[in-house]
């Protein structure tokens, strides 16, 4: 009787990486995460949005997962699937690792990094911060929520956390935002909440919110 085996073959990649050099190789490091069928083109803008950022080094980040969107010829990513979710995790933190190496060749020391992710990109923000072979001061997640796997594990470490909705996010909802929020709290992270005017969308204030939480200081 003939079997089936499915099995996980590791191979090379390439992923797309977008980069603003600031102004000199002292300033923080914004790494931007898209969210679903979004490129990182569109994650730059976003970054570049967020006053104050004009002397930091911005890289956004693309998903390994490239697709056109519908029929046209636009070229979108996204992050992962539920199949073979722990590997595509895995994938995707040394994907994050490797591209911060490659940026940060050029910094004579190691700079603030903090990781700014929207929707589905939040949660790949959160995982390299968590998982990633660099330290980071913060994450800023827009629209989307903490990986469950993060919350569960006991030895996981957070930066400080900026979660942002938009009052009428009908998929980030409140009640996920305060789930977040007290569970982040348990664990011991510095959380702090902040709703805006706007739907699942990054918007003007969304980008000040991000700007006053990095002034903020860590």
């Amino acid at each position: 009787m003939s079997t089936l085996e499915v099995l996980s073959i590791e191979t090379l990649v390439h992923g797309r990486v977008i980069v603003r050099r600031g102004r000199g190789v002292a300033g923080a490091v914004l790494a931007g995460y898209h969210g679903y069928a979004e490129s990182a083109d569109v994650m730059l803008e976003r970054l570049q949005s967020i006053p104050g950022t004009e002397t930091a080094t911005l890289v956004a980040i693309q998903g390994l997962n490239r697709f056109y969107r519908g029929r046209s010829e636009e070229v979108v990513a996204g992050w992962m699937t539920r199949q073979d979710r722990e590997t595509a995790i895995a994938d995707t933190v040394r994907y994050v690792d490797a591209a911060l190496d490659a940026v940060l060749a050029v910094h004579s020391s190691d700079p603030a990094i903090v990781h700014v992710g929207f929707s589905q990109g939040a949660a790949s923000a959160f995982r390299a911060a968590v998982r990633g072979r660099r330290r980071s001061v913060a994450v800023i997640a827009v629209g989307g929520d903490v990986p469950p796997e993060l919350l569960a594990d006991e030895s996981a470490r957070f930066p400080r956390v900026l979660l942002v909705r938009g009052d009428s996010d009908d998929w980030y909802t409140q009640p996920k935002l305060d789930a977040d929020l007290a569970s982040l709290r348990r664990r011991g992270a510095s959380a702090t909440p902040k709703t805006v005017a706007a739907g699942h969308e990054w918007t003007a204030a969304v980008a000040d919110a991000a700007s006053a939480f990095l002034t903020s200081g860590f």
